[in-house]
């Protein structure tokens, strides 16, 4: 029974061998292709355990380096974009500031072009305001000469001699006399000397502060239309024609009857010639004759005639 048992499973088990041989022997051999497909899945089945957060990227490095995962290409991917980004701010606000400069250059160039064009149109009023000066009752200021007169010294005063009787002799007769009292001193032609001097010596800034001091202390003197015809004069001297024209026409017209008023007026007519307009100095000379004609002096009169020649009055 035993036997028998024995004999059918062998038989059953020779019968089984016999397809699974015949099945191997139908079936070719695995392509390399296969192969290599069946070792790649193989291999990624191994990186799926081995690297559980994601597939190494394909360009992972060295073989000793550590392989590179998917979220780190990722977060690489995300900084270039930002670098991208911030470098195409930083071209758009280059642009914007070039921009900006070009326009701040071309304002400036504006302003520029504005500012010299309001310059030369004041500087031509300026030149038709000196060139058009109003008549001689408002002449330019002008600087004026005028020569002071020197004051004359005073003799000294001798002692008067008395007789026995107290009285005093008289220098002529021999009989008595009242006694004549020495002239008192005039502190105001000091002071005008004074200035005078140095006008004279060439020190023009002393004698114009000299001279005005005088004028402030003295102004009822007789000598202030000579000072303040002298400051005029001084000034001119000096090179400071308008200055000058300045101070003689003030002397003129506030003082037209003092001694030095025509002196004023002749040399208001020598700065306006400093100042290169004849035309307005031959106005001055004009207004000269015609307010004070036969009382100028004859010393002034021949300058006048001089400076009209020169100016080519008509």
């Amino acid at each position: 029974m035993n036997f028998r048992l024995i004999t059918v499973l062998a038989a059953s088990t020779a019968v089984a061998f016999v397809p699974s041989t015949a099945l191997a022997q139908r079936q070719p051999p695995p392509s390399p292709e296969q192969r290599i497909e069946r070792v790649e899945r193989q291999i990624q089945q191994m990186q799926r355990q081995v690297f559980p957060k994601g597939r190494p990227a394909d360009t992972a490095g060295f073989s000793d380096d550590p392989a590179a995962t998917q979220s780190s290409v990722v977060t690489l991917d995300q900084r270039l974009d930002a670098v991208e980004k911030q470098m195409a701010d930083l071209v758009r606000q280059s642009e914007e500031n070039g921009n900006r400069l070009r326009s701040i250059e071309s304002g400036l160039t504006q302003l520029k072009a504005d500012q010299d064009q309001r310059i030369g149109a004041i500087e031509r009023k300026l030149t038709e305001v000196q060139t058009v000066a109003p008549a001689v009752t408002e002449p330019a200021p002008a600087a004026t000469t005028t020569t002071a007169p020197k004051p004359k010294p005073t003799k000294p005063v001798t002692p008067p001699k008395t007789n026995s009787t107290g009285t005093v002799a008289s220098s002529v007769t021999g009989g008595p006399e009242t006694a004549v009292a020495a002239p008192a001193v005039d502190e105001g032609e000091d002071a005008y000397t004074q200035g005078f001097r140095m006008w004279e010596a060439g020190q023009y800034d002393q004698a114009i502060a000299q001279l005005k001091s005088f004028s402030a202390a003295y102004p009822k003197h007789r000598r202030v239309s000579y000072a303040n015809n002298l400051i005029g004069r001084a000034l001119l001297d000096k090179g400071d024609a308008r200055g000058a024209a300045n101070a003689l026409l003030t002397n003129y017209r506030s003082n037209p009857g003092g001694e030095r008023a025509p002196d004023s007026l002749f040399y208001l007519g020598q700065a306006l010639m400093k100042l290169g307009q004849p035309g307005q100095a031959c106005k001055a000379y004009a207004e000269l004759d015609a307010v004070y004609g036969a009382k100028i002096r004859a010393d002034l009169k021949k300058l006048e005639t001089d400076a009209k020649a020169q100016a080519q009055c008509s």
